[in-house]
């Protein structure tokens, strides 16, 4: 259980490092080996459609940047998701402002409606929470994206409100329902499953 690690306040390099794993999924630091499996899984007008950062089309070089930046960013600490030793999507924490780390997380579209945003949210949830000292945590889901929602909520996020945001893809803002999950909610369903972690 992860929960039954001790922890020590990580350095990036141990962060960065970090194998988080489920019950069907690994979770690691995207490396430059992954840049194809990336590039064809977030190349969906349907998932950077939903996700602020990501442009369409997305490319090959687009990836590339994106594991480098993250390697040298200890701002935001993102996982590649795999499911039978296949990528299948991201899910990270930014904590680029402190008095706000975010959850966010995509999935390639042949992988939506099977529990693998739960399970992959869960999972960092649990790490940021045992890793980081901080009392809450924020995510946000576009209105028009019950699915993303339902994961939040499956994970004790509680609505906070309704915010407008730029999203790349469609160059222009868009309605955004905010999200936030404090320690103590999360403290009292840290049960839902079992993850362990290890380092490499």
């Amino acid at each position: 259980m992860l929960q039954d690690i001790p922890i020590q306040t990580p350095t990036l390099r141990q962060t960065s490092s970090c194998v988080l794993e489920t019950e069907r999924l690994t979770l690691r630091r995207p490396t430059l080996a992954d840049v194809k499996a990336i590039a064809r899984l977030a190349n969906d007008r349907r998932i950077a459609e939903n996700t602020r950062r990501l442009p369409h089309p997305y490319l090959q070089d687009h990836a590339v940047e994106f594991v480098r930046a993250k390697a040298a960013d200890s701002s935001e600490t993102v996982f590649l998701i795999e499911h039978n030793y296949s990528p299948i999507g991201m899910v990270g924490i930014d904590r680029t402002d402190p008095e706000a780390p975010e959850l966010g997380y995509w999935l390639g579209v042949a992988h939506w409606g099977q529990g693998f945003g739960t399970e992959a949210a869960r999972a960092v949830i649990d790490f940021f929470f045992e890793e980081f000292d901080a009392e809450h945590l924020t995510s946000g889901a576009r209105v028009a994206n019950p699915a993303s929602r339902n994961i939040l909520e499956k994970c004790g996020f509680q609505w906070s409100g309704v915010e407008l945001h730029r999203f790349e893809a469609l160059g222009s803002s868009t309605p955004v329902d905010r999200f936030r999950l404090t320690r103590s909610v999360w403290a009292s369903l840290k049960n839902w499953g079992s993850s362990t972690r290890r380092e490499r």
